[in-house]
Formats: C-alpha cells, sequence, structure tokens
C-alpha cells in the first residue's frame, strides 16, 4: 500500500498471467479490499482477453493489444487524475509494460511480481524468448504472442520508461527462473 500513497493512485489492478484469469487474485484482491477499505482504493483484477471467464477464444485475439484491451479499457475509464498501480504476474507484466507504454499519465507504478519486464531497448519478445520454460499444466489454452511482440518496436522512454517499477524476485517459480528475473530487473 505504501507505493500508492502520495502517488495520487487510487485503484489497484491485478493483472493475471497467461492461461489464467482474474481469479487467480483472489486471495490476494480480498486482502487488499479489506485492508484498502478506509483509504478509498478500488482492487480489481480483470479478465484479459480469452482468458478467465472472457468468452472469446484464442483465436479470436489475434495480436497482444487485443489480448491486453481489457486491462486498456480499465485505464481508459479512469477518472482525469486518477492514477492505478498495476501488478503483473508471468506474462501479466507484458501488459502492465503496455498499459504504461500507453497510458504513463495513469500509472502510479508497475509492480511485477514474478513478471516479464522488458526494457526500453528491445523487442517485447526479447524478455519471452530469452528463457522459454513454461508450465505445461495450466488451466486455459493461452498465447505468448510471441510472433505479434516481435514485430512490435521497443517501449519508449518518454512512456513506460518513466513509470516507476518496482520488481517482485520469486525464488522457487517454476516458469521464470530467479536467474532470468534478476537479468530482467538488471537491464
Amino acid at each position: 500500500m505504501e507505493v500508492a500513497r502520495g502517488s495520487g493512485a487510487k485503484h489497484i489492478i491485478l493483472v493475471h498471467g497467461a492461461c489464467h484469469g482474474g481469479w487467480s487474485w483472489y486471495k490476494v484482491a480480498s486482502r487488499l479490499r479489506s485492508a484498502a477499505a478506509g483509504l478509498s482504493y478500488h482492487v480489481a483484477a480483470p479478465d484479459l482477453a480469452a482468458s478467465g471467464v472472457d468468452g472469446r477464444r484464442l483465436s479470436e485475439v489475434p495480436t497482444f493489444r487485443d489480448y491486453t484491451g481489457p486491462l486498456l479499457d480499465v485505464l481508459r475509464s479512469l477518472p482525469e487524475g486518477e492514477k492505478a498501480v498495476l501488478v503483473g504476474h508471468s506474462l501479466g507484466g507484458l501488459s502492465v509494460t503496455l498499459a504504461a507504454e500507453l497510458f504513463p499519465e495513469k500509472v502510479a507504478a508497475a509492480v511485477f511480481l514474478t513478471a516479464f519486464m522488458p526494457d526500453c531497448v528491445s523487442p517485447p519478445s526479447e524478455v519471452v524468448l530469452k528463457d522459454l520454460t513454461l508450465g505445461k499444466s495450466l488451466v486455459r489454452i493461452g498465447s505468448l504472442f510471441l510472433e505479434d511482440l516481435q514485430t512490435q518496436p521497443a517501449f519508449t522512454e518518454d512512456h513506460y520508461g518513466s513509470v516507476r517499477k518496482v520488481y517482485v524476485v520469486c525464488k522457487q517459480d517454476q516458469t521464470i527462473p530467479e536467474e532470468h528475473q534478476r537479468w530482467m530487473v538488471a537491464q
């Protein structure tokens, strides 16, 4: 919560990883809602496209921007002057990054919880391609949108690069090894 204070943030948005949905944050969201009750914070955990209870099939979501659309819609709908702390896990880190690139004025901080965190030099696919050891027993068919991400330019210093970032390293993560997490932080 301390990250949000003094930053103009009134919203905490939890962004799930591939093959999951907003439901994966239910315990965290409940605790945050309880803790934030007297502080006027709104906690949300939207389902990204073709994820969770979103009815679209993956074949209906051709690009990473389309996949991230529900998060972008939430940011677009924030009242002027209000900001959000975005918390992304796994592939959700790239969604948080895209949101920070498109709406830097609406992002108080980007928190990467064992998440893919690109830099402002390489294409977004770089952090995924560097270590592609994804879990095999995931809940729903998903995509890393590698073909799309490889065609995208690097994120910019003026937008995504201007957003305060926090990275939480998880030493026992089964998808993004600690070494890869620390490599992304060092970039």
